[in-house]
């Protein structure tokens, strides 16, 4: 029985030493604004990261932000390099049988941009003949492939959002999809309001799109609770509202559950 008492007493103590240790935090390398990106002295700024802040605050965790590449960001997580991913990841069923998430911190459409007055529209019949850029290893990779790419020209990827935002303006592809906020960032731009316009919402497939965005964990961690929890309180406190309000004129969080 004492042997069984200081086991006991040994796991809850490692446990205790775990939940001590500083949170990596991964978000994607590339820059994603308005949520997430290096600002010109290399720090981090955004939405995303303003709210990751508050959340580590809330939840009495200490977080340190580690820009991990995006299409490598849940293998570094399963694989130990990070602990958590906050970084616009939408909680789909397939990405559910890897790791763990939160319940969703934010929720907005899916949008295709396209040259100003080209005619496109957001559907199958709209893009026939196309070439449509998107951001590879996302799930409007996975949307475009299915319902855009048998009637597309040509489904073309890139490694970062913004690289396809610049093949758009530079004519060099017809369309891109992609969250409408960080779609909307760069319409407000200079480059962005000569060249580009939002032609309209895909068509929502919540197998495919997600049930919002959500922190993505390692199966079976403690911290799934408690980081629940303090985005409760956040939503319940006028946290969430003040940060929000800073970047953007409306409610991000879309519907409540």
């Amino acid at each position: 029985m004492k042997k069984l008492a200081l086991t006991l007493a040994a796991t809850l103590l490692m446990g205790t030493a775990a939940l001590a240790n500083p949170v990596k935090v991964g978000v994607a390398a590339e820059p994603y604004p308005p949520f997430s990106s290096p600002d010109a002295s290399g720090n981090w700024v955004g939405w995303e990261i303003d709210f990751m802040n508050a959340l580590c605050a809330k939840a009495e965790i200490e977080c340190v932000l580690t820009p991990t590449a995006w299409d490598g960001i849940i293998p570094a997580l399963t694989s130990g390099q990070i602990d958590m991913i906050m970084s616009s990841m939408s909680i789909t069923d397939e990405r559910k049988q890897t790791i763990d998430f939160t319940d969703k911190y934010y929720n907005t459409p899916a949008i295709v941009m396209a040259a100003k007055g080209s005619g496109i529209t957001p559907t199958p019949e709209g893009l026939a003949g196309k070439i449509i850029g998107v951001q590879v290893s996302t799930i409007h990779e996975n949307y475009v492939n299915k319902y855009f790419g048998p009637t597309a020209a040509e489904v073309k990827t890139y490694q970062t959002q913004d690289e396809a935002n610049q093949d758009l303006a530079a004519g060099r592809i017809d369309a891109v999809m992609a969250d409408s906020v960080a779609l909307q960032a760069f319409m407000d731009s200079d480059a962005g309001k000569a060249c580009c316009e939002n032609v309209g919402a895909v068509a929502d497939d919540p197998t495919i799109l997600g049930a919002g965005v959500g922190a993505g964990l390692r199966k079976g961690d403690p911290l799934l609770p408690k980081l629940n929890a303090a985005i409760a309180a956040l939503r319940e406190d006028g946290t969430y509202a003040t940060i929000t309000a800073k970047y953007f004129p409306f409610d991000i969080y879309g519907a409540s559950n």
